[in-house]
């Protein structure tokens, strides 16, 4: 049977609701009200001019910093070709500990970054989170022991924590639901931009002698400067919202809230961190499916992304043409990254199956260069960059908590989980990698592939679960309601979770 609600007057609606958001944005100092939205004069041309606008600043300035991220993070693999172990005296297991501990750098800041991103002007917050990790990654450069190189390590963590949710909340704070995974795609594809050019970078700095500075000391003092450096720009250009985003003008920032309203993920719950948001997420099996993906794909990342150097040198080759032949595995990541987001944005319901396929072309690339023989390195080095494709996935699964997790709070804390379980995940990963196995690592291999096969059952899981929850409200609600016909009651419904709208419905 259909509930029944009482509806209350429409002008009280207006008014309390007109109060409530007016009052929000005064405290956060935007100069957008409700009554602007509401009443702004709008037509399709109109929203695709404010949408293009919105995409040619977003895209370039989150794509550029996740490029430099992923670079950053590249950049003690790409060491390990230029003697940084024998120059650091890292033995036996320490170089898996050196990777390892960025990630509890990584841990111990995701939970205070969900609060921190709800709490503070968020944009802000992520150029100060960029300045910082750029400085300490040329710190990397005075590093004279094993020591040293662990705590540099661990504050690149805390520097980097809050920009991939940071991205994701930006995401969808901008765009509506069907062209999110789109965008998560359009800024991620810094990554494989880094993974396509960070050997080429490597193999210029390479080549720069200096009787002061060695190889890699020069790669971590480059890469963090021009970190440190693009994190002027972030702070001048990078919004908090679209309430005040420099680049619009006040009709268009009008326009970007009201066209995504519909989406119904609590986009003016902006400033309030509400505790019961935090339990609705831990209660919630969509978070704790996904965190069980996340955790189970990372142990391949984890150990592919510190161990792909010395794996690639294993087949035969020289340090420098591990650099350039590493390139493909980043035009793999952007050919499948492309194709699957392109479909999981026009086909519907597909998201999660474009997952399970990048996953299981990453299996079979890792099969390749587990069960090939010693000379085919030609197809084992093929594996090696179809494996990196499992990476692609990170983007469709941002856009599956920006689209699927409502309420600020609740979104903020279901990303943090999600991180925390891609930091466990990479901390366990590289001790599968024994040094007494260099540099075939059998037992990381393994690893690897069990980790990318529990992550399919994962998915097909949480796929089981939004279908059956998805027919369980059409028959206990009926269809969802349109936010035209129901405009003022659902604009009210701003700060619940998904859990709590009853017209909420979860896409695939």
């Amino acid at each position: 049977m259909k509930k029944t609600h009482v509806e209350p007057s429409t002008t009280a609606e207006i008014s309390n609701l007109k109060d409530m958001v007016a009052s929000d944005m005064a405290d956060g100092k935007k100069d957008i009200d409700l009554g602007q939205i509401l009443e702004v004069q709008t037509s399709p041309q109109l929203e695709r001019r404010v949408l293009l606008k919105i995409d040619y600043i977003m895209m370039p300035l989150m794509g550029f910093c996740y490029m430099l991220q992923y670079m950053d993070k590249l950049a003690l693999s790409q060491a390990t070709l230029f003697n940084v172990r024998k120059d650091l005296h890292l033995h036996g297991m320490e170089y898996s500990w050196t990777s390892a501990i960025f990630y509890f750098g990584y841990l111990v800041w995701s939970w205070p970054t969900s609060y921190l991103i709800v709490r503070l002007p968020l944009g802000r917050y992520l150029a100060c989170s960029v300045f910082v990790w750029g400085g300490v990654l040329m710190c990397h450069a005075a590093c004279k022991n094993f020591g040293g190189l662990m705590a540099a390590r661990f504050f690149l963590g805390v520097g980097e924590a809050a920009i991939a949710p940071g991205f994701a909340l930006l995401t969808g704070m901008f765009y509506k639901r069907e062209e999110q995974p789109l965008r998560q795609a359009a800024w991620f594809i810094g990554n494989c931009i880094a993974n396509s050019i960070g050997g080429l970078v490597a193999y210029g700095i390479g080549h720069i002698h200096s009787s002061s500075l060695v190889s890699w000391q020069f790669i971590f003092l480059i890469l963090g400067a021009v970190t440190s450096g693009y994190a002027i720009i972030l702070y001048l250009l990078l919004p908090d919202s679209p309430a005040n985003a420099i680049f619009l003008k006040k009709h268009e920032r009008a326009i970007a809230i009201q066209r995504t309203l519909e989406n119904k993920t609590g986009i003016l719950d902006v400033g309030k961190f509400k505790m019961n948001q935090v339990l609705f997420a831990l209660k919630d099996p969509q978070a704790w499916l996904l965190v069980s993906y996340t955790f189970c794909v990372n142990l391949s990342n984890g150990g592919i992304t510190t161990f792909s150097a010395i794996i690639a040198q294993g087949f035969g080759f020289s340090t420098f043409k591990v650099l350039l032949i590493s390139m493909p595995s980043g035009a793999a990541q952007l050919i499948f990254l492309l194709l699957t987001s392109t479909i999981a944005t026009f086909v519907r319901s597909t998201r999660i199956i474009m997952m399970i396929a990048n996953c299981l072309v990453a299996l079979i690339g890792f099969l390749l260069v587990y069960r090939l023989d010693p000379d085919a390195r030609v197809a084992k080095m093929t594996g090696l960059c179809l494996g990196a494709v499992f990476a692609a996935n990170i983007p469709l699964s941002l856009s599956l908590i920006t689209s699927n997790v409502a309420g600020m709070t609740k979104k903020s804390t279901v990303s943090a989980m999600l991180f925390i379980a891609y930091c466990v995940g990479n901390i366990v990963g590289p001790q599968f990698y024994l040094a007494s196995e260099e540099p075939t690592y059998d037992t990381g291999m393994r690893s690897a592939i069990a980790g990318i096969c529990l992550g399919i059952l994962s998915l097909v899981g949480l796929y089981v679960y939004y279908s059956w929850e998805n027919r369980r409200r059409d028959r206990v609600y009926g269809s969802p309601e349109t936010l035209t016909e129901h405009l003022q009651s659902e604009l009210l419904n701003v700060t619940v979770t998904d859990q709590e709208n009853e017209s909420f419905r979860y896409v695939l």
